[in-house]
């Protein structure tokens, strides 16, 4: 389509220079038409003037009998005079012409000057003649004798001389009329130019300010129009930078921390469109928050629960909170969401905002904590129980019976084993925790290969009960920065496990290497393996895949949670692998030697 826009040019210099040229030629028409009837109005009365000079020669000639010596008088009158020359009577003969033969000439009874000049006064007319064709300008007047009119003298120009005298003089007119509308219109266009050169600086200007150059100032030009107009540009450009910095530095805080902020923050307009989305958020929801951009809500987010809350929000006037369960890589995420809606300045609702608290860390470890509390309240409460229950048989008589009191005494002072066997592990796990969380694990290098030979001598006697080989794959030079104790402990709660799970006659095999640096210990048996769906959760206190054999076996459900946090407090890893009817390994990843 094409541009309906117009230059400063086309608006102001064309209109204005036609308007000058029009003007000049109206005027040049006007003065041209005044010239040209001045010009007729002065061969009138000059053609007037002789007439009334000619006319007393033929006045005392009228009334003769012979007129045949006015044809030679008239001809000889006009060569004098430098016109044509004729005489007629009142019945509109032609007595005499100057350049005709009256006799072949036409009665001139109804010619207009003559009906004038017969009515005793001057006439006067313009016309082609008949003969020639030509343009003629007629002067007649009255010629009279003794009181009546006699006849006319009519004296006669052809237009063709009156209008070569005016073109004489009013071709140097219209050469100056012209001069005087081209230099008009010159001056008009150089300062036309002038204005236009300064509007285009205004203008070049304005576009490096658009551009956010706002450190180019204008030039101020001569014009003080134009000069107030570039002061004011360039006091505006100022205040612009001063504004847009700020604005940026604010922006670029804002967005510092809403791209720091570990929750998820989204804000949406009225229909839902996302129009802001930090990285917390993005994560949450599996996309890229520079594409959620200006897309709708729907587009972005799947979870049903959570767009009827955004609906919700968005209607309601209070802050709204509610739980959400989302899915996200392959796991149940729980959050906790806020929102509240978006106003103006006018305290128009312009959408709402939404706050993503991830809570699922605090739902594991409340569900841990229960568990826990519940764990050990049993796992004390069966012991305890077993105590009381055969001190109170012993109480109730069976003292008597040495056999029985005996056999309860055993009893009890097993269940009383294990119940100091919990507590200390439980304190060994609490002194873990609380040295890994205040940095007071004393590290020191040291060969692996004698840590973990003390581990095995002090697993021997029950792996010999059950016929159980451990094999050691470990170079004597392999050197590693822990704390020996506690990873001998690890190590020995690994091998004692693999022992208790094992068959009889079966083989642990564990084996250390290093690989770029870090430290991987594996502890690998041959026992019955622990199903898939076990070994997230194997690692929590009180765990237990089996728990009557765990129990059966006198062990706390305490020993893998010990490894864990010994690992972590070494600032490593522990991780599981296992196949049902063939075994299990258990890898402990130490971080490099610092």
């Amino acid at each position: 389509m094409p541009s309906t826009r117009k230059t400063l040019v086309r608006q102001l210099f064309l209109p204005i220079g036609l308007t000058l040229f029009a003007a000049s030629g109206v005027a040049g028409w006007f003065s041209l038409n005044s010239l040209k009837q001045s010009f007729y109005d002065e061969a009138r009365r000059d053609l007037q003037v002789r007439a009334e000079i000619v006319r007393p020669h033929f006045a005392s000639r009228l009334n003769s009998a012979n007129v045949s010596k006015l044809q030679p008088l008239c001809r000889e009158i006009a060569e004098t005079a430098r016109a044509r020359l004729t005489v007629v009577l009142p019945d509109g003969q032609v007595l005499c012409d100057s350049h005709e033969d009256p006799a072949r000439m036409d009665n001139h009874a109804s010619r207009k000057e003559f009906d004038r000049a017969l009515k005793n006064e001057a006439g006067f007319a313009i016309r082609s003649e008949n003969r020639s064709g030509k343009p003629m300008m007629f002067v007649a007047v009255p010629v009279v004798v003794d009181g009546p009119v006699r006849g006319a003298v009519r004296v006669s120009r052809p237009m063709s001389e009156i209008d070569s005298t005016l073109q004489g003089v009013g071709r140097p007119l219209i050469l100056a009329g012209a001069l005087f509308a081209l230099t008009a219109v010159a001056l008009l266009y150089y300062f036309s130019r002038r204005i236009i050169g300064n509007i285009k600086e205004i203008q070049s200007g304005a576009e490096r300010f658009t551009e956010g150059d706002f450190s180019f100032r204008l030039p101020l030009p001569v014009v003080s129009e134009f000069n107030s107009l570039s002061r004011t540009l360039n006091h505006m450009a100022v205040q612009l930078d001063d504004r847009i910095r700020t604005i940026t530095e604010q922006r670029n805080e804002q967005q510092a921390i809403l791209t720091s902020m570990v929750e998820g923050v989204f804000a949406i307009d009225r229909d839902e469109t996302v129009i802001h989305m930090n990285e917390a958020a993005g994560r949450l929801f599996g996309v890229d928050p520079r594409f959620a951009q200006n897309k709708p809500l729907q587009a972005v987010v799947r979870n049903t629960r959570l767009l009827a809350f955004v609906t919700q929000s968005l209607e309601s006037r209070d802050l709204q909170e509610t739980d959400i369960e989302l899915d996200w890589e392959g796991q149940v995420r729980y959050l906790q969401t806020r929102g509240t809606v978006l106003r103006n300045t006018h305290k128009e609702s312009i959408g709402a905002v939404f706050v993503l608290y991830d809570v699922t860390r605090l739902r594991k470890l409340e569900t841990m904590r229960r568990d826990f509390v519940a764990n050990v309240s049993h796992e004390l409460k069966t012991p305890i129980t077993s105590i009381k229950g055969f001190v109170e048989t012993l109480l109730d008589g069976a003292l008597e019976s040495p056999e029985d009191a005996r056999r309860f005494l055993g009893i009890v002072s097993k269940q009383a084993e294990r119940l100091n066997a919990i507590i200390e592990d439980l304190l060994s796990l609490s002194r873990i925790e609380q040295d890994s969380d205040t940095g007071a694990i004393v590290t020191q290098e040291c060969h692996l290969r004698e840590v973990l030979e003390n581990a095995i001598c002090d697993c021997a006697p029950k792996a010999t009960q059950k016929g159980i080989r451990i094999d050691l794959d470990c170079a004597k030079e392999l050197i590693a920065n822990v704390n020996p104790p506690l990873l001998e402990e690890a190590v020995v709660n690994l091998v004692d496990n693999a022992i208790k799970y094992s068959d009889p006659e079966k083989r642990i095999l564990i084996s250390a290497a290093q690989s770029s640096g870090a430290m991987t210990i594996q502890v690998r048996d041959e026992g019955k393996g622990i199903d898939q769906q076990y070994l997230p959760r194997l690692f929590e206190r009180f765990y237990r895949v089996d728990k009557a054999r765990s129990r059966q076996m006198g062990g706390t459900g305490l020993g893998l949670a010990i490894v864990k946090h010994i690992v972590q407090a070494h600032g490593g890893s522990v991780e599981v692998a296992s196949t049902p009817g063939v075994g299990s390994i258990f890898s402990i990843n130490l971080p490099k030697n610092k």
